[in-house]
């Protein structure tokens, strides 16, 4: 297994490594990450605030913080990924799984806040799969 993971924006204009010492894997259900993500929930992983090194466009990246509560997005200016950022307690660096552009070998150890869980997100699962997009008549 590597040490080093990438990951990127998805225009590329963003890249960073961290090291593979990630502490928690949760994929999270809120409200506030469904809107956040656009989806069903969001895939972070947590590691300690010092575990990247910004290879390219950290200038690029815009970050959210609600002006009620402690919740953060980060994001690429230009296409609009999510982004790692440092939590705004300072203890964590979070990281949208999905960024990472080399293969991870863990899986999530939770899903938090399955009270908020989107009704149709069972249904999904056991929908018709296709490699791509389905053919259209």
């Amino acid at each position: 297994m590597n040490n080093t993971l990438n990951g990127s924006c998805l225009c590329g204009a963003i890249t960073y490594k961290v090291k593979h010492n990630f502490k928690r894997f949760y994929q999270c259900h809120c409200k506030q990450c469904q809107q956040i993500t656009g989806s069903a929930f969001a895939a972070n992983i947590f590691t300690s605030p010092d575990n990247i090194e910004w290879l390219s466009g950290q200038g690029q990246i815009h970050t959210y913080n609600h002006p009620t509560r402690s919740f953060t997005k980060a994001f690429c200016k230009q296409c609009g990924c999510g982004m790692p950022f440092v939590t705004q307690n300072g203890k964590a660096l979070l990281i949208p799984a999905g960024t990472l552009t080399d293969d991870i070998d863990i899986s999530p150890e939770a899903n938090i806040f399955t009270n908020e869980q989107v009704t149709w997100l069972d249904d999904g699962h056991s929908a018709i799969s296709f490699e791509g997009f389905p053919k259209q008549n």
